[in-house]
């Protein structure tokens, strides 16, 4: 007599969804082979401090900002919604960031008074696909998108107060040791367009590749803003630093690390100058 379940039963399926576990196990199993893959077919140039590199990264990392602001005020940013990057197919990378803690501190009364405004801030994601690349056997370019999502869940003095979407476009091109690596990104907030409006930012670092370990760097960070309260107003600053790594840690894993000063050069400005430092564990 013939079975006709299991005639007709694929050959590749097994009872109890062992077909779709066999698969998922090869998924992860396989995940650095091609996450490797993927970082071979792209530059190995290092990622800059404040621009968002085009290429594909998977890492861990934390930076810390302190910005210099108006009537004596530091901000201090613990962690600069940075998180885990990982890359999770042949041309994509997703960025889950972790909530900063903003700490505002305040000479005298105002410092007294701004008691208590010390919390999280808002959490973000990023997801880039990547167009085009080549090494740098092969051409030394790149070719992204991105699409970046802000969630409100910071504080009430630490939030945006409306999900904001970054839709951006990156590239970059490196001759021998030097590259450059360039963002260009609008925002749109879905709500409070009278105050947040829809900034237009243009971003790009310079690098020189030296002494195996050290990269540095000099960016341009420029943001348009067309409405919203600073409506009519370009802003521009200038950040000098360096970054050094990849060194080698333990297995797989590596250290990178860096600094940089950042100093606004335009007449209108949301802070004065600003301390960036960066850690990051690639794996």
């Amino acid at each position: 007599m013939t079975n006709c379940a299991a005639a007709d039963t694929p050959a590749n399926y097994s009872v109890g969804g062992g077909f779709l576990l066999d698969s998922i196990q090869a998924y992860f199993e396989n995940w650095f082979v091609r996450s490797d893959q993927a970082k071979a077919e792209q530059p190995h140039w290092i990622t800059p401090l404040v621009t968002v590199t085009p290429r594909l990264e998977q890492e861990l990392r934390y930076d810390q900002i302190f910005q210099a602001r108006q009537h004596g005020e530091t901000l201090i940013n613990f962690g600069g919604s940075k998180g885990l990057e990982l890359i999770p197919t042949q041309n994509t990378e997703i960025i889950l960031g972790i909530p900063p803690y903003l700490s505002h501190q305040l000479p005298g009364k105002a410092g007294a008074s701004n008691r208590g405004t010390d919390d999280f801030g808002d959490w973000t994601a990023l997801v880039k696909y990547r167009l085009l690349s080549a090494n740098e056997e092969n051409g030394n370019y790149i070719v992204s998108v991105f699409m970046g999502f802000l969630a409100p869940t910071g504080a009430e003095h630490n939030s945006q107060g409306h999900a904001i979407f970054t839709p951006t476009i990156a590239f970059g091109k490196g001759w021998g040791n030097f590259d450059f690596q360039s963002t260009v990104s609008a925002s749109f907030p879905n709500g409070g367009l009278d105050r947040l409006g829809m900034p237009v930012a243009y971003n790009t670092a310079f690098q020189y590749h030296m002494l195996k370990y050290l990269w540095p760097e000099c960016e341009v960070n420029y943001t348009w803003f067309p409405d919203g309260d600073h409506a009519g107003k370009n802003e521009v600053f200038l950040t000098p630093g360096i970054v050094a790594g990849r060194i080698p840690l333990y297995d797989r894993l590596v250290l990178v690390a860096g600094a940089g000063f950042q100093v606004a050069v335009s007449k209108f400005e949301r802070y004065h100058n600003a301390w960036v430092i960066t850690a990051r564990i690639p794996f």
